[in-house]
C-alpha cells in the first residue's frame, strides 16, 4: 500500500530533530575545516564554540542529624533530676546551703521547701521519663527513693534552648502518681528441659562466666567472642531451671549439626554475702554432638529472641 501524498508530506517529529542534528554535524565540520585554513587563532575559536557546557552540580545540603536532635532532646532530664535532688535537700532554715544555692540558681522563681530542722535528703533521685509539651518545653518525671522504702515521683518542668545546651526549671514540682505496672507478655520459653547435655553445657558455661572456673572459651561456638565476668563476682553459680523456646532442647541426644535453640536458664549465684537468684537468655547450637553457646543476654526476653 502507498501512502497518501499528504501524509508523505508531514515529517514525523523524531524525522525532524534527526535533521537538525545532522545539520549542526555539518556545519561543525565545515566551520572546523576553514577554521584549519584561517590559522591557529580561528581554529581554538571554531573548538571553543562547538564544544558544550557542562555545568557542575550544586552539592546537597546534607541532613540535620538525627543523634544531635535526639542528644538536644535528652538532655532536660538530668537537669530536672539534678535540680529535685538538690531542691529535695534544701530548706528555707538555711537558704545559704550549698544544695538551697544549686536548687535556687536553677529555679530563682520556686520557693524552697520549709521544715522545722535539716531536710533529709531521699537516698536517689532517678529519671522515669521525659515528655515534650511544646516548642523547648518539657515535662520531666523523676522518683525519689528514701531510705526507709518510700518512695515520691515529681514532675518538673523545663524549658530548653533551641541549641540544647541551655535549660531552666519554670516552675515548682508537683508530686504525681507513680506509673502503673504494664501487662506482660507470655513468656516464649514454654519447654521443661531436663538434665542432660544441654544443661551440662549452660551450668559449665555459666560456672566459667561467673565464677572464672575454666575457660569460657571452651564453651563457645566459633566465631563468638564472650569475656567472663571480671573479677569473678561469685564463689559458685548452680543452674536451678531450664525452659526452652524449642522442643529439640527438650531431645534426649544433641541433634543434628546446626540445630539451634533458644534458653531461659535460672541460676543461683553465691557470694560471701548470700545467694542471688539470677537468669540468662542464651542460644545454642549443635555441632560435632555437643552443644555451643552462640549468644548471651540476661533477664528475661518477651519477644522470643535471643539478641
Amino acid at each position: 500500500m502507498q501512502a497518501s501524498p499528504g501524509a508523505a508530506a508531514a515529517p514525523t517529529a523524531g524525522g525532524a530533530r534527526l535533521e537538525v542534528m545532522r545539520r549542526r554535524v555539518r556545519f561543525s565540520r565545515l566551520a572546523l575545516w576553514a577554521a584549519i585554513a584561517s590559522g591557529p587563532i580561528a581554529l581554538a575559536v571554531a573548538v571553543a564554540s562547538s564544544t558544550p557546557t557542562v555545568r557542575a552540580a550544586t552539592p546537597a545540603q546534607p541532613a540535620p542529624s538525627r543523634s544531635t536532635t535526639a542528644a538536644a532532646e535528652a538532655a532536660p532530664a538530668g537537669y530536672a533530676q539534678l535540680f529535685v535532688s538538690a531542691w529535695l535537700r534544701s530548706t528555707t532554715s538555711d537558704p545559704s546551703s550549698a544544695q538551697a544555692r544549686l536548687a535556687q540558681s536553677m529555679a530563682p522563681s520556686v520557693e524552697l521547701p520549709e521544715s522545722a530542722g535539716a531536710q533529709a535528703g531521699p537516698a536517689s533521685v532517678t529519671v522515669l521519663r521525659s515528655a515534650r509539651r511544646g516548642s523547648g518545653v518539657w515535662s520531666v518525671t523523676v522518683a525519689a527513693q528514701y531510705t526507709d522504702g518510700t518512695v515520691r515521683y515529681y514532675a518538673v518542668p523545663v524549658a530548653a534552648g533551641a541549641s540544647g545546651t541551655s535549660f531552666a526549671v519554670t516552675g515548682a514540682p508537683g508530686v504525681v502518681a507513680g506509673p502503673g505496672r504494664a501487662a506482660v507478655a507470655k513468656s516464649p520459653y514454654g519447654v521443661s528441659v531436663r538434665a542432660g547435655d544441654l544443661t551440662s553445657a549452660i551450668g559449665r558455661f555459666l560456672g566459667a562466666y561467673l565464677t572464672g572456673a575454666g575457660e569460657v572459651e571452651r564453651y563457645l561456638a566459633p566465631g563468638v567472642k564472650l569475656s567472663a565476668v571480671s573479677p569473678a563476682p561469685f564463689q559458685g553459680a548452680t543452674v536451678q531451671r531450664i525452659s526452652a523456646a524449642e522442643t529439640a532442647a527438650a531431645a534426649e541426644r544433641v541433634p543434628a549439626d546446626g540445630t539451634t535453640v533458644r534458653v531461659l536458664a535460672t541460676v543461683e549465684a553465691r557470694d560471701r554475702g548470700g545467694r542471688w537468684p539470677l537468669a540468662y537468655e542464651l542460644a545454642l547450637k549443635a555441632r560435632s554432638g555437643r552443644w555451643e553457646i552462640t549468644a548471651l543476654d540476661s533477664g528475661t526476653a518477651q519477644d522470643g529472641g535471643a539478641r
